[in-house]
């Protein structure tokens, strides 16, 4: 934590820029337009959901930017941080996930966002957090190598320990318990972010954040155009019931939405369009579908 006073207008200056930018370069790669839909919270605040559905390339995909404002913080937001709880609050973030049509182009997600809490006669408690990460249905090595070392890159000028640092945060926090399995490759994930003060947290949180296009567009341009059959798309479906599960049991921005009256179609927006689940199924031996549980979901240092 710290006592230095939050800029809250250039994050949100940022945010919306950051939105217009990865939307703008989704549609020039999709060709299709993104649904534009503004939205105003009762209790405070609103913001923007940019969706498309039943894309040429993206089966679903949005990128949601959110500033909303509360007298009391809810429960998933004060239940590590007791001392928090009944400030007034502001949360500002851009968060995305992009499910592609084609089994062989990974699902990815990021977020970006600032939290403050305030009480009378007491200095502002901020921080920044955020993260991405990638969740595959077939795996290549060149991909997962790719989207690491720009994670990588982006965080070094900041300090060289904040990658692997943030690296461990990301494999354990999107990991399903329930399953004993991650929910994909992982990436970087952080929170209560507020080291060196508001300006350094600010700089490493838009350098992560610009970096998602130069992270994700190449992998997607690889994969896009694969030859893919029934068999592919029916272990796509499949795979993205793990995505499904974790976010309504563990995700903490999915639980703070519902909690704090967020607007349930911007939430919801992550999930996938087409999900299956089957009993006790095991992927065939030595096949591509197994090759994702023994040399993809697995701790790994990519770079």
């Amino acid at each position: 934590m710290s006592a230095t006073l939050p800029d809250t207008a250039a994050v949100k200056a940022w945010l919306t820029d950051l939105q217009a930018r990865i939307v703008a370069a989704l549609e020039q790669g999709d060709g299709l337009p993104f649904r534009s839909d503004a939205w105003n919270r009762p209790e405070g605040g609103g913001g923007t959901s940019r969706l498309i559905e039943d894309g040429r390339i993206l089966e679903r995909g949005g990128v949601n930017f959110s500033h909303v404002l509360g007298d009391r913080l809810p429960p998933s937001a004060s239940a590590h941080r007791p001392e928090l709880a009944g400030r007034r609050w502001e949360a500002m973030g851009v968060s995305l996930v992009l499910h592609p049509k084609n089994p062989y182009a990974p699902t990815v997600h990021m977020n970006v966002r600032c939290f403050v809490a305030e009480k009378d006669g007491e200095a502002p408690v901020w921080w920044f957090g955020g993260g991405m990460d990638l969740t595959p249905y077939y795996g290549f090595e060149d991909d997962a190598r790719h989207f690491h070392a720009t994670c990588k890159a982006a965080l070094d000028p900041f300090g060289s320990e904040l990658h692997p640092r943030f690296k461990d945060w990301c494999d354990k926090y999107f990991f399903l318990k329930h399953r004993n399995e991650p929910r994909g490759i992982g990436g970087v994930f952080f929170d209560d972010f507020s080291e060196g003060g508001f300006d350094h947290a600010f700089a490493m949180t838009r350098a992560l954040g610009d970096a998602f296009l130069t992270a994700y567009l190449p992998i997607l341009e690889r994969r896009k155009d694969t030859p893919y059959g029934e068999r592919e798309r029916d272990f796509q479906a499949y795979r993205r019931g793990r995505y499904v599960e974790f976010n309504l049991v563990y995700d903490r921005g999915t639980l703070f939405g519902l909690q704090s009256g967020g607007r349930t179609e911007s939430i919801l927006m992550s999930m996938p369009p087409i999900v299956k689940w089957r009993y006790d199924w095991h992927p065939e031996p030595g096949s591509l579908e197994a090759a994702l549980y023994s040399d993809f979901l697995v701790a790994k240092n990519w770079v």
